[in-house]
């Protein structure tokens, strides 16, 4: 493919299974991150960047294109702060906010006139299942229930430029964070999966296919849409 592809927060978790995936695909992949990956991938451009501070994301956007456009984007980056309503600060507002929903603004911004020249382009927001709700989530499931509203309105903004949007919103995966706060055979562990309908959690690698499939050039019908891979969680829910 040779394409460019931009990732934030890319050497953890979810990022780092897109961004190995998109490498494997040929994909030329920078990866903006506050920490470097423990091994980086073939061909992977590793920038340091605060995508919480917009005066250091947009010096890093400015570096990554010097080197030419990007056509393809992941929003990934994201924090939690979980609290009930009542502990919920409007700081913990802000710090979500700006990572999960204005960084993802800003990237696209600088991107897209690249893509436009280009005549095509894709963006993927990552999302969440807790968009459509869950306990002690009040500025995270806001940030993600945000993230589907800019998805949405980005894509009809940008369709006739051959640009499309989407989001991904994983359910319970098993990254090396969710494992070791969630073991394997731990009651809370055991509780999780039996409100998923496929009984197991979901893989990494699971949602990294879900996010090549949508950057990919024969997907270009596929706009505006938010879908979950979550085991089936969602049926019913995501109206």
């Amino acid at each position: 493919m040779g394409s460019r592809v931009l990732v934030t927060g890319g050497s953890r978790g979810i990022g780092r299974a897109v961004v190995e995936r998109l490498s494997d695909d040929g994909y030329q992949v920078v990866n903006f991150d506050l920490q470097p990956p423990e091994q980086p991938a073939p061909g992977e451009q590793y920038l340091c960047a605060d995508v919480s501070d917009e005066a250091a994301l947009r010096q890093a956007l400015a570096q990554a294109l010097q080197e030419g456009p990007i056509t393809r984007l992941v929003n990934n980056a994201g924090i939690v702060r979980p609290q009930p309503i009542g502990r919920v600060s409007t700081e913990d507002l802000r710090a979500v906010m700006d990572v999960n929903l204005a960084a993802a603004v800003l990237c696209a911004q600088a991107l897209m006139p690249g893509m436009a020249e280009a005549g095509e382009g894709r963006i993927v927001n990552i999302s969440s299942r807790a968009a459509l709700g869950k306990t002690e989530r009040i500025a995270y499931a806001s940030s993600k229930a945000a993230l589907h509203g800019f998805t949405k309105a980005l894509a009809l903004e940008a369709g006739a430029q051959g640009i499309t949007v989407n989001a991904v919103g994983p359910g319970p995966i098993a990254t090396e964070l969710f494992t070791r706060v969630n073991p394997p055979g731990a009651p809370a562990t055991q509780r999780i999966l039996e409100t998923i309908p496929l009984r197991r959690m979901g893989l990494p690698a699971e949602v990294a296919h879900m996010v090549a499939s949508l950057l990919d050039a024969r997907a270009g019908f596929v706009t505006g849409q938010v879908l979950y891979v979550c085991g089936g969680m969602t049926v019913g829910l995501a109206s």
